[in-house]
């Protein structure tokens, strides 16, 4: 019977058994089969980045964890102050304007398909106006984005697997993280720790702010104010000497700022909104915002990244260009629907004083938290000009404390160790609740706590 015959009247299991006795596969260089009754397998290898992240993505265990809480007390009344997921209603002027858009697709008259990679102009425009007032920022240095997680993800794109990264630790996983897949880092040491990252220490005792002095030059620089997790604003002098060290070294500064709209009022003065307010800035920095923790919009999607004209790379070719090309290449742009609510949030006086009223909501449930921990005797940090409440808890590993709390009052916290080394011994509590279940929390805490 000749070959093809033989195959074809034969299972495969067995004529792959026969080519694997006979070693025809390794012959024709071809990759061996899986074992009879295994799983199938492809001869794909994996990216060797996956193997060295540790554990699973923070936010996702959290919410195993909350489902396996939930198994073991299915009748229990769970309150989240983990994850910070915005849970107040986004305002009326706002969803308006999304509706009034979606209607309009419906009309030969008002359907828009894909529109620029880089967002609407009009949103552009408002971005730059009403965001960065007086600071320089056209339009065109604007790019509009589905979320400044996402943005984070497309610059370590951008800037490939051979640069070095600096992060504040703690930090948010999602720069590490990404620093990881991207192939820019080693393996985690026993303390969490990845070769190839400057991890830049940020603790009570040094008031949440590096000694830039001992900074390891790095290619880049992950900084994010008010911090997540820590809920520190950096100051304006602090801001300063971080530009500084970025001009030096001939670094780029990654501003994260989106929770930058917390910063209160009478202390915008010392504390900026944007590192843009520091002079010299536009040559060494990107800034990424977003419009999920003051406006509501952590379903809907939306954010930016700013990229100055002036911000060069060693060989004298523009950033932006490059950034615009990952852009073009990786993204289709934000949905027309979500930008028609952005530019709600920022074109009319009424509007900006709508979403500055959600602000105002989730800030006095962080000073509620602050009094409750405080009153409790606890050492707590932020909260003041941010969503996060930094609480400490001496000679505790924070996984642990994450679950006793949750098992004695059926609220949810984030460990701190999740964000990094430095986090360790410390949960970080979200002030995005209602209020009525924020005081429910703080009465079970106080319960627990007392």
């Amino acid at each position: 019977m000749a070959t093809g015959q033989c195959m074809q009247a034969l299972p495969m299991e067995v004529w792959n058994s026969w080519l694997l006795e006979k070693a025809v596969l390794p012959a024709l260089d071809v990759a061996p089969p899986v074992k009879i009754g295994g799983p199938r397998r492809t001869s794909v290898l994996r990216n060797p980045n996956m193997e060295k992240l540790q554990k699973g993505y923070l936010f996702p265990e959290i919410s195993i964890k909350r489902e396996e809480h939930l198994k073991k007390y299915p009748d229990a009344k769970v309150i989240s102050l983990g994850i910070g997921d915005t849970t107040e209603p986004i305002p009326s002027i706002v969803t308006s304007a999304m509706a009034e858009y979606a209607l309009a697709l419906s009309t030969p008259e008002g359907y828009q398909g894909y529109g620029p990679e880089q967002g609407h102009k009009n949103l552009r425009k408002e971005i730059a106006d009403k965001v960065y007032p007086d600071m320089g920022i056209k339009e065109s240095e604007v790019f509009i984005s589905d979320g400044a997680q996402c943005d984070i993800a497309r610059l370590q794109t951008l800037f490939g697997p051979n640069v070095t990264i600096a992060v504040q630790d703690p930090t948010f996983p999602g720069y590490v993280d990404n620093g990881v897949i991207m192939g820019q880092t080693g393996k985690a040491d026993d303390g969490g720790r990845y070769a190839g990252i400057e991890y830049m220490r940020c603790a009570p005792e040094n008031a949440f702010f590096p000694d830039l002095s001992r900074v390891r030059r790095t290619d880049v620089i992950f900084f994010c104010s008010p911090n997540n997790p820590t809920g520190h604003a950096a100051s304006r002098e602090q801001l300063r000497q971080l530009v500084e060290l970025a001009r030096r070294n001939g670094s780029i500064i990654v501003f994260d700022s989106a929770y930058s709209s917390y910063i209160s009022s009478s202390s915008s003065s010392s504390t900026p909104r944007s590192i843009y307010e520091i002079p010299g800035a536009r040559e060494v920095a990107i800034e990424v915002s977003s419009f999920s923790k003051f406006a509501g919009f952590t379903g809907v999607r939306l954010g930016w990244a700013v990229v100055p004209d002036e911000l060069l790379y060693s060989d004298g070719v523009p950033v932006a260009r490059d950034f615009d090309r990952v852009v073009c290449t990786c993204f289709n742009g934000a949905s027309g629907i979500a930008q028609a609510g952005g530019v709600a949030c920022l074109s009319t006086e009424e509007g900006r004083g709508a979403v500055a009223r959600v602000v105002g909501v989730y800030r006095e449930n962080a000073r509620v938290l602050v009094e409750t921990f405080r009153s409790l005797g606890k050492e707590v940090h932020g909260g003041g000009d941010a969503p996060y409440v930094w609480v400490r808890f001496p000679g505790r590993r924070s996984w642990d404390v994450f679950a006793e709390i949750l098992e004695k009052t059926h609220v949810i916290t984030v460990p701190g160790s999740g964000f990094g080394p430095g986090g360790e011994g410390f949960i970080r509590v979200s002030a995005f609740n209602s209020r009525d279940k924020v005081l429910e929390a703080c009465q079970r805490l106080k319960s627990f706590l007392a």
